[in-house]
């Protein structure tokens, strides 16, 4: 409808997409110019590939997700017409819910700009042409008016001088390249309009809404390249700049684990309270010892009680196990105790360090009973994630309905096929796919995700889980047979149907910790005794597979390998096996029983029991088979 009052053409560029728009193109849209890239290039190539073919005067740049007014077209052809010294103009865009996207109308992006647009400056004084400059939001936006820049969802320019400008610098990947080419424009002596007689809808967002990219590092980054291109305004201005998308990123990160950071200061307050308790049992008043002791208490203290309690996994899945905490609280202050011997400046009154222990463990303990008891009380205060939209994942969905009183509020599905992304399956919302599980979890707060083992391998859940960031998140699984399942787990019932707890050792923080120490002491001992043998054998032609694989050794110090880990192999690095916390080993439980001779199926088992039992005896055991087969060959 758009396009009904003039000539134009239309172009498609697909970014390696795999839900099936391209062929829905193909096939609905035959007149339709199709550009099929089989990776994501970025925005900017994107555009770039499209505007070469084009022959039209004027060119508009649209996001893929977006709805475009009948006039839209119109309205901004006949405004380049009536204005010659215009080469480039956007229009008013809008959120689905009718409110206005601050960014269809923006200043560059200047040091002290970008600064206060960083640090939320523009957001607390939207009215203030001091602060606000980044977005306008001191100007109306029912008016037209020149602008800086305008949004690249919606983008019209003059042929001629999107080509004399050389298009879109393709070094910024998804955002930045809008403001860039408006700059551009604008230092060729041209002018930049926002129209506010038209308007679009943007579903911003949805563009990588099915990918892993981060897209808010991504627009940070962005923002830091502009400034580095086009503006010199010193160091000063440079490190404030660095400071403030700093400062930006720690709030993230912030926000990102605000449950872990909370618990820990909550823990670290309890400690420092009972060190006081300690004191006054003890000397009937507090701060007794000499002031050089107390940022030693304030420091140390707590620091070895967190770092203790992060290695029993208190601060992760199993933040509120009572067992965990204990055990944490116990083992920290066995150290603490141990450290006195070591230390004697630091040896205080080991009552107060007694009282310190006692009243931790139980105040910890006491807290998060508590916070336990508050959530369970509340109904569906539990918010789930199906993976698999299968016939078991629905039957999943009825049962935890079913189910009250276990508070699992289900919010969405994971599914492996990226067209069903946005589509309803039983009522219920496909939020993301495999690739996209972090991003969903993080963005709709999910404490419990559950695997149904008929839509994905063990394999999958296990790389899903290892790459997964977040931390605070239960892993669940409904198995197809309970044989499958090795090891010490925690199971509920739900109608007779199973959901069980998924724990591998192998992501445990004192296993990784544990492994990476082996790695370099067995790696450095190794790197002595068998890799010149291993290259003698290798340069006259001797030696077997073993022999061969000692020659990543090297790998091994460097960190890009382990003594014992996974085996890839050409048939099964995937996406996901890529984003395994298990490296590649040099040896492991697949390449001492004979790995030639498995299938990829089998190789996986393997894989998969390693990750659920890695120790450091196993690795060790392990270890010294492959000596054995070393020495053999």
């Amino acid at each position: 409808l758009a396009l009904n009052s003039f000539k134009g053409e239309i172009m498609v560029v697909d970014n390696a997409s795999d839900d099936g728009s391209v062929d829905m193109v193909k096939q609905k849209f035959p007149r339709v110019t199709l550009i099929a890239n089989q990776s994501n290039v970025g925005y900017g190539v994107a555009n770039n590939q499209a505007a070469r073919t084009a022959t039209g005067e004027i060119l508009f740049f649209l996001n893929p997700d977006t709805i475009v007014q009948e006039n839209t077209f119109t309205v901004l052809i006949n405004f380049f017409k009536n204005n010659n010294s215009t080469g480039l103009a956007g229009c008013k865009v809008l959120n689905p819910d009718g409110t206005l996207q601050p960014a269809c109308r923006r200043s560059f992006p200047t040091p002290w700009v970008a600064f206060t647009k960083i640090i939320g400056l523009s957001s607390l004084f939207p009215d203030s042409s001091f602060f606000s400059k980044y977005n306008l939001t001191f100007l109306h936006p029912d008016e037209t008016y020149e602008v800086d820049a305008v949004s690249g969802s919606c983008m019209a320019i003059r042929n001629s001088i999107f080509q004399q400008a050389g298009g879109f610098d393709e070094q910024f990947f998804m955002y930045g390249e809008d403001l860039d080419l408006c700059y551009r424009v604008k230092k060729a002596g041209w002018k930049v309009h926002y129209v506010h007689s038209t308007q679009i809808i943007h579903y911003k967002g949805e563009s990588v809404r099915r990918s892993d990219i981060n897209d808010v590092r991504v627009f940070y980054h962005a923002m830091h390249l502009f400034v580095k291109k086009h503006f010199h305004y010193g160091v000063v201005a440079g490190v404030l700049l660095r400071a403030g998308i700093l400062l930006r990123e720690l709030l993230a990160l912030f926000q990102k684990h605000k449950t872990l950071l909370s618990s820990m200061a909550i823990d670290y307050v309890v400690v420092i309270v009972a060190w006081f308790m300690g004191e006054w049992l003890r000397f009937g008043a507090i701060y007794q010892f000499p002031p050089a002791a107390y940022p030693v208490v304030f420091t140390i203290l707590p620091f070895v009680v967190l770092i203790t309690l992060l290695m029993f996994d208190v601060y992760t899945g199993r933040r509120h196990s009572s067992g965990r905490t204990v055990s944490g609280v116990v083992t920290a202050f066995v150290i603490l105790s141990a450290l006195t011997f070591f230390f004697k400046d630091y040896a205080f009154s080991r009552f107060v360090l007694l009282i310190t222990g006692v009243v931790s463990c139980v105040a910890l303990l006491l807290w998060r009973e508590i916070f336990r008891a508050r959530k369970h009380t509340q109904l569906f205060s539990r918010r789930t994630l199906i993976v698999g939209a299968s016939e078991k994942g629905i039957e999943l969905l009825l049962r935890l309905r079913s189910k009250n009183s276990m508070g699992y509020n289900v919010v969405g599905f994971i599914h492996n096929d990226k067209q069903l992304v946005g589509e309803q399956v039983a009522g219920v919302e496909v939020l993301g796919s495999l690739d996209s599980i972090g991003k969903v979890i993080q963005q709709h707060n999910i404490s419990d995700v559950i695997f149904s083992s008929d839509t994905f391998t063990y394999a999958e859940i296990l790389s899903v889980i290892s790459g997964s960031t977040e931390k605070n998140v239960n892993y669940r699984l409904v198995p197809s047979s309970l044989e499958v399942i090795i090891g010490k787990t925690h199971i509920d019932e739900l109608n007779d149907l199973p959901l069980v707890d998924i724990e591998y050792n192998v992501h445990r923080l004192q296993n990784r910790i544990i492994k990476r120490c082996m790695d370099i002491f067995f790696g450095m001992v190794l790197v002595i005794a068998l890799y010149p043998v291993a290259r003698a054998r290798t340069s006259s032609g001797k030696g077997g597979r073993i022999t061969r694989a000692m020659l990543n050794i090297p790998k091994v110090i460097r960190g890009a390998m382990s003594i014992v880990g996974f085996l890839h192999t050409q048939n099964n690095v995937t996406k996901q096996n890529q984003r395994l916390l298990v490296k590649p080993g040099i040896t492991g439980l697949a390449q001492v029983n004979n790995f030639d001779k498995l299938s990829v199926d089998e190789i996986a088992q393997y894989n998969v029991y390693y990750a659920k039992n890695q120790s450091f005896m196993l690795d060790l055991e392990i270890l010294l088979k492959t000596i054995v087969l070393f020495v053999k060959e």
